[in-house]
């Protein structure tokens, strides 16, 4: 298979390495190289700057030019912000805001609560997700956001809601779940921008059994583990981000088929079995080495401001002669400490 990452020479490569382990603190570059890099990212308190571009594959790059969905919104507010998480691509936070309108009018109390999204410059995370690396990923609780706002004490300590009968295998609570929940859901798969919106497998066969109308979305509703007490918004990759590496599409149909049908078998749900006689495994984890080369470039890219780049207020595309992430990687060693891109702060765009 043919290698497309671009050439680094040896000289560029270190001198990328030195500013992220300036930039995050590490004692030395072989420590970077040796820590896992989800450590790495979740030192990183703001975004860089720089033109917004998902890098790599959802569960497997970063970010650079991200922007912050405000903690409070007129039909939304952003949970558990001592995780910092409320980072993504600008596309990702503007299809946020419109579904919070849509959903306060579909009757889903004041609007919405909004999970995690990213980290400022995305990357593997400390806990939670495998996903949620390049600001296209969004998780949304199947709990109303309340009249009265929560306060941020009450964002960390409100307890999640599960949509399950956890008396029963694999089924849905029919005294929590309402046909509001699935208009919800329905009207997220409708955004032609969304890939997939996941659920748990439960809430998936609920809308199959239950759904009477236009059935033509349910494919994008897909069934994986967990994901009952919130649901996950995953959308395509920006028109212009080559660095985006985008996932295969669903297959055409509803979904309601065998391929639900499988977690309802003990096969998911089975302990591996363990061989007695099988030597320790080292765990492996993702080390920076492991993730587009761009990414080493991002860490090391100046930082933006947190109320320059709340989404509202920041830039949404780069100037005419902005270089990109690629380009900064590809330049010389002398230039990849101040050629790297700065921003230029614009007007929202319009819906």
């Amino acid at each position: 298979m043919a290698n497309n990452r671009p050439f680094l020479s040896p000289r560029l490569r270190r001198t990328i390495s030195v500013l992220t382990a300036a930039l995050i603190g590490l004692g030395s570059i072989d420590a970077m190289a040796a820590e896992p890099a989800k450590q790495i990212f979740g030192k990183v308190t703001l975004p860089s700057e720089g033109a917004p571009s998902p890098i790599g594959f959802y569960a497997k790059g970063c970010m650079a030019g991200a922007v912050a969905i405000p903690t409070d919104g007129p039909t939304w507010q952003a949970m558990r912000l001592s995780r910092n998480r409320r980072w993504g691509n600008p596309a990702m936070i503007q299809l946020l805001e419109r579904f919070s309108q849509d959903a306060a009018g579909l009757g889903w109390g004041s609007g919405i609560l909004i999970g995690d999204i990213s980290q400022p410059r995305g990357g593997p995370m400390l806990t939670g997700h495998a996903s949620h690396q390049i600001g296209l990923d969004a998780d949304i609780w199947f709990t109303p956001k309340p009249a009265q706002p929560l306060t941020a004490q009450q964002r960390e300590d409100m307890p999640f809601t599960s949509m399950l009968d956890k008396s029963k295998f694999l089924t849905v609570s029919n005294q929590r779940w309402t046909p509001t929940h699935a208009r919800l859901v329905m009207q997220a798969a409708s955004y032609p921008q969304v890939e997939r919106v996941f659920v748990n497998p439960a809430i998936k066969k609920k809308l199959c059994d239950t759904w009477t109308g236009d059935r033509s979305l349910l494919g994008k509703v897909r069934p994986v583990y967990g994901h009952d007490e919130h649901f996950h918004i995953r959308i395509h990759c920006p028109e212009g981000a080559p660095g985006c590496k985008p996932q295969a599409p669903v297959a055409a149909g509803d979904g309601c088929d065998k391929s639900l049908a499988w977690w309802f078998t003990k096969e998911p749900w089975a302990t591996p079995k363990k061989d007695p006689n099988a030597k320790p495994v080292k765990p492996k984890f993702t080390t920076l080495a492991d993730l587009p080369k761009a990414c080493s470039a991002v860490l090391a890219a100046p930082a933006n401001s947190e109320a320059a780049a709340t989404y509202g207020t920041a830039y949404t595309a780069p100037a005419a002669n902005t270089p990109s992430i690629e380009a900064v990687i590809n330049a010389s060693a002398e230039q990849a400490a101040s050629d790297l891109p700065v921003p230029v702060p614009t007007p929202r765009p319009l819906d």
